[in-house]
Formats: C-alpha cells, structure tokens, sequence
C-alpha cells in the first residue's frame, strides 16, 4: 500500500470555507487513487484552514499530473475557495498545485500540476486539459463594446455577472461599497452636500469641507496653490505627470511675443535661447477643443481647451510664464500673463486646472490604465491557460480589475453617474474625450522610456515621477527578463508558443480595434519583444496606475486647484475679473462635497492592499522562479530606501511610486 499526504488550504477572505462534502482523486502517469472523502464534513475546511489528510492507494501512482477535487452539497449549498494543494509522495517527493478557484455548486474541477508548461513543450497529458480549460473559459470570459471607437472590455453589466473567481471577495465589497457612504455621510451631517447648486461665497469657505481625513499633502495644497512655482510644480509631480512636453518651437496657435515672456525669464537671457537650451516646455490640452460640456441641474458648464507655456528658471522652480485658454489664436482669446493682474492670471490658471482635471480623470488615468489592463486581463483569462508561465506571471496583476471596472462603468462614468453629475466633461464630453485620445493613443507612449524621450523630458529637475518610475520600469524589466529566460530558450520557442501568439493577437484585434496609431505588435518575433510588453503590462497595472490614482485627494480635495467643472465662461479680456466672477465660476457646493468625497473614496490606501513583488496567490512553484521572486523584492526594497532617503530632504514628499504604496493590480 502506498499513503500520499495530501495537504489542502483553503482562501482567508470572508466565507471562503465550506460545510459540503469534498473528495479528491489523485491522478498519476501509473494510474488514479480511488474517490476519497476529505474527512469531516462540516469540520474542516474552515476560512484559512489548511487541512491534512491521507489517501492510501494499492499501487506507485508514479510522477503525479492532476489532483481532482469534488465538492458535494452537504445540508446547504455552500461554496468553497481553494488556494492551493500539495501531495508528498511516498517517496518524499512534493508535488504541487495552485488552485485560486471558487467551487460553486456540486462540481469537480482538475488541477494540474503547477510547474509552468508551454504547449510547445509537447506534453500529451495536459493538452486536453489546457484545451477544455480555455474553451470554458471563452465561454464565460466574453468581449464587449461598451462604446464605440474606445478598447473594449469584460461582457458584464454589473459585478453579478462577472464569475465569481474575478469578483471582489466580501471584505472588499463591503469597504468599498461603505466607504463612499461614509464621506457623503460626513459632509451630510455638516449641511453641505444638501445645499444643490449654492455658490461659495469666498475662497476661504472651502475649508468647511476638509475634514477628519485630509492628508499632508492636501494641506499643502490649500496653503500653496496659488503659488506659480506649485501650479508648474504640480505637471511634474501632481495627480497627472504625463502632458508636459519640450517645446522646440512656439507654436503659432500661441500668440505670443519674445517681449511679452522675456520678463518673465531669470538671468537676462532670450525665448529662443532658452528653447535651444530645453528649459522651455508646454502643456497643450488641444483635445478638449470644442467638447460639449454638461448641463448639472439646468445650469450650463464650462470648458477651455488651454496652452500654457513654461520655463524652468535656474533655481530649478518650474514657473508658467503664459496662458492661452483656447486654441484659436484673436480677439476673445488674450494670452494671460504673470504680470497681470493678480485675480486675472489666478482664475487663468485655475482654467488650466480643470482642463487638466479632465484629461487626467478620462486619459490619463481611466484610458492609460484601467481599460489597458481590462484588456490585457480578458485576453489572458481567453487565451492562457493556468499552466502557462505568462499566465502565472500575469494573474496577480489582474486581481479584481474586471470588477472595479465594471462598477466604473456602472456608477462612476455611466449615464447620470458621478461624471454625469459633478464634471464638465460629462455626457457627451467624456466619451468624446475618450474617443480622441484612444485614436492618438500609442504603444510608446505606454511605455515609460520611449514615453521620457519623445517629450523631451530628460532633464527636467526635481521631475521625482520620471525619476522613480524609470528606475521601477529597469526593476519590472529584468524581473520579467529573468521569468521569461526561465521558460523561453530562445526566440523561436516564442515564436512556435501558440497560446501566446493567440494572445497578443487577442490584444491587438479584438481588446484594440480601431487604434491606427497604437502599434501593438500583432505577434511576438522575439524574447525581447515580449519581454517589452509584459514590462509595460505589469508596469501599467501597477506603478503607472498608482502614480495616477493614489494622488486623487491630496490634489483635488482642495477644490481651486483643480475644478472639477467651470460654471461660468472664461474670461474674454483682462483686467475685468472680480472675486465674484470666481465664485460663481468654480464648482457650487454640491459640486464641491462630492469631488471631495470621490477622490477620498477612490484614491485612499486599499486596506487590503498588495504591494508590487508580493504574491500571496503563488502561482508559480518552481524553486528557481521563487529566488527571482525573492531577487525581484530585494530590487523593490533597495529603491524603497533610496525614495526615503530622498524624501527626508524634500518639503513636499513623493511617495506615490514607493513600492511598498504601488499595488500590484488596479483594485480601485
């Protein structure tokens, strides 16, 4: 007789265990054991449980391929998630299989065993399995066009319809669905979120709306946003730092004068000397130009599509030395300047605010990295089976996006949704947004290297964003390196993976459609092709979305800095701006309380939060690829201290790609 030692864990996450019945078969190259009950129904597998239990068969199963689990329903239906099983051999030997799967209802599911497999490697015995799997899964993982000419995404018009194996679990559902609750309860009981469309009537009233959970950097923000160092500050290191660009030329759209600027330049020198020495950089927002803008409560809003000119003085301060707020150059259209004026140039700013406000929230932030994601998420689900080594490297950086994009296209972004009623561009504006930027979208500018390059950006000082995020981008490409020499000897094993050649087809075909600048490549010809888009993948899902998304509060929730709608005009001339004209123009009360309830909600610290290199789901069992695991977090913690090392020097930290606050998966 021969007794194998089966060890079962089942998830930590709330109801994550089961009263059923549940058996195992062992499935070996000499032979199955016999259908054996897992001990005491009702008793065991217990959330968190790691339960043991032996399985005696009367013959040498030999190399095992498959564990076989079945669950039967005992009194009630009660579902299960198994995170993982290990077998130890008679013979000593270990074998183990990932799971990560929900057992719903009475159902058997296999498990193979968990050393990554390419089909190339020609194994018989799990070509069936990596087959059925994946033609189950294209059965439930199926494509959507949302709307037309932006990538599309999961076919799901709420949470339920997703499968239970990509939904929040119920701790994060119930945080996530309260948390919001929360702050509009707060601002419910100060008597503001209920006041409609009143205007403020001084800047200074929008302290009554930061409360108990302002952050440092929010209060920097309220005390310094008027400064011109801080508004050009803010294009390098603020909730959107990827529109500031070189500028090699003025373009003629922008009319100005090298009189007009030069007093604005330190140090007695020229406009065309400073472009040739690269301290001249713009910020075009071209793409709001003529959107439609929301009417909120029968009250039209306001939209500017501006260009702001910059110089980086030698101090190293990035200053804003000219603003146009619209792209037609003439009459009704004057180029706002620091010496104007002091209410004239800070209203001009605050246009260039908003504006930003409304390509970071659409572009930057909901473009750049939960529909790139949600597109590299479905594709894999499809196209991957759970043995291939792309898949085990890609899952943990696919954890709960499906959903949260879901509820996004349910609550925040459809009609009559949180767009809808606090933001300029709601409506029609944001999918025009949307639309024009995913024609303009490219494949290099996905990528944070090419990205530094063709803006211009090299040297900007103090630019802490670029700084951190290449030297992260240098961390997740050689970890990437590292996995996929493990599993690829060269490029023709790439070339000849079928799997991953369907899956980056996939991508391009069916996640991209309509893309004619995108230049994803359609198949992979190389190690180092591959190498590159998994880098930009991992790198999207992770420390791009978390240099985007976790600043949401800290710059918005001070309400001036950046508006999320303009309630009046902006201003056609000089010298005619008043306090009340900017009242009236900058977001109403209502308005106000939800933008701060929103990017509280949204951009706060995920209490069950990952961070990048940690894996609590281990797809991976190879010893070897655990040590690049291991390598990959030493990286993460060098460039940790370095951050901190740095920061302890700066007034205004910048913290947002450290790796202990980057998650591994867009889960917000």
């Amino acid at each position: 007789m021969f007794t194998y030692r089966v060890t079962v864990s089942t998830g930590t996450s709330e109801y994550s265990g089961t009263n059923n019945y549940i058996y195992v078969v062992l499935v070996g190259e000499h032979g199955c054991s016999e259908r054996t009950l897992l001990d005491r129904p009702g008793l065991d597998f217990c959330r968190a449980a790691v339960d043991d239990y032996e399985v005696v068969c009367k013959e040498d199963l030999g190399q095992l391929h498959f564990v076989q689990l079945e669950k039967q329903r005992f009194w009630v239906e009660d579902n299960w998630f198994c995170r993982h099983v290990s077998v130890e051999c008679p013979n000593g030997q270990t074998f183990h299989f990932p799971c990560q799967s929900w057992f719903i209802g009475d159902v058997v599911i296999s498990i193979p065993e968990g050393s990554g497999k390419k089909v190339c490697n020609g194994d018989p015995v799990f070509d069936h399995h990596r087959k059925k799997e994946l033609q189950e899964r294209q059965a439930i993982y199926r494509w959507m066009t949302w709307q037309p000419k932006i990538p599309r995404c999961i076919d799901a018009q709420s949470p339920k319809d997703l499968p239970q194996d990509v939904q929040f679990d119920n701790t994060k559902r119930s945080d996530f669905e309260n948390s919001l609750q929360y702050a509009l309860i707060e601002l419910s009981l100060k008597k503001l979120v209920t006041k409609l469309s009143t205007s403020w009537l001084d800047l200074e009233d929008f302290k009554s709306i930061f409360w108990g959970v302002k952050s440092p950097v929010a209060e920097y923000v309220m005390n310094h946003w008027k400064e011109d160092w801080f508004f050009g500050y803010q294009f390098l290191n603020g909730p959107n730092p990827l529109l500031i660009r070189s500028c090699t030329k003025i373009p003629d759209k922008l009319r100005i004068s090298e009189d007009m600027v030069v007093p604005f330049l330190k140090g007695g020198t020229s406009l065309q000397e400073e472009i040739e020495k690269r301290r001249i950089f713009l910020v075009d927002f071209s793409i709001l130009d003529s959107i439609p803008t929301n009417v909120i409560q029968g009250k039209k809003q306001y939209l500017c599509a501006p260009i702001c000119l910059l110089h980086q003085n030698p101090d190293g301060n990035l200053m804003p030395i000219a603003i146009q707020l619209n792209q037609t150059p003439g009459e009704g259209n004057p180029v706002f300047l620091p010496s104007d004026p002091e209410l004239d140039w800070l209203l001009a700013k605050m246009w260039v605010r908003s504006a930003d406000f409304q390509i970071y929230q659409i572009s930057s932030h909901l473009l750049r990295t939960h529909l790139i994601a949600e597109v590299l998420c479905v594709a894999t689900l499809r196209q991957l089976p759970s043995l291939h080594p792309i898949f085990k490297l890609l899952m943990p950086h696919m954890r709960y996006t499906l959903e949260i994009n879901t509820r996004a296209r349910g609550q925040l972004i459809s009609k009559n949704g949180i767009f809808d009623q606090v933001v300029s561009t709601g409506g029609e504006g944001f999918l025009q947004v949307a639309q024009r930027e995913y024609v303009k979208l490219t494949y290099e500018s996905l990528c944070l290297p090419e990205d530094v390059c063709s803006r211009g950006v090299e040297g900007i000082q103090d630019y802490f964003y670029m700084q951190d995020g290449l030297r992260l981008w240098g961390i997740v490409q050689r970890f990437v390196s590292s996995i996929v020499d493990r599993f690829y000897d060269g490029d023709l094993q790439v070339t000849s993976d079928t799997e991953l050649q369907a899956w980056i087809t996939e991508i391009c075909e069916e996640g991209f459609p309509s893309a004619p600048k995108l230049g994803l490549p359609s198949s992979f010809q190389s190690k180092g092709e591959l190498v590159t888009f998994l880098t930009m993948g991992i790198f999207t899902c992770s420390a791009q979305h978390a240099a985007l998304n976790q600043g949401q509060f800290d710059w918005c929730a001070w309400v001036p800095n950046m508006p999320c709608s303009m309630r009046q005009p902006p201003p056609s001339t000089k010298g005619n701006v008043t306090m009340e004209y900017i009242m009236e123009s900058l977001p109403d009360i209502r308005q106000s309380c939800i933008q701060m309830a929103i990017t509280w909600h949204l951009g706060r610290r995920q209490p069950d939060m990952i961070s990048l290199g940690y894996y609590e789901d281990q797809y991976f069992t190879e010893e070897e690829v655990k040590k690049m695991i291991q390598d990959f977090q030493v990286e993460l913690e060098v460039l940790e201290q370095e951050i901190e090392e740095r920061n302890q020097g700066l007034v205004l930290k910048y913290e947002y790609i450290k790796p202990s606050n980057v998650e591994n998966s867009i889960t917000i």
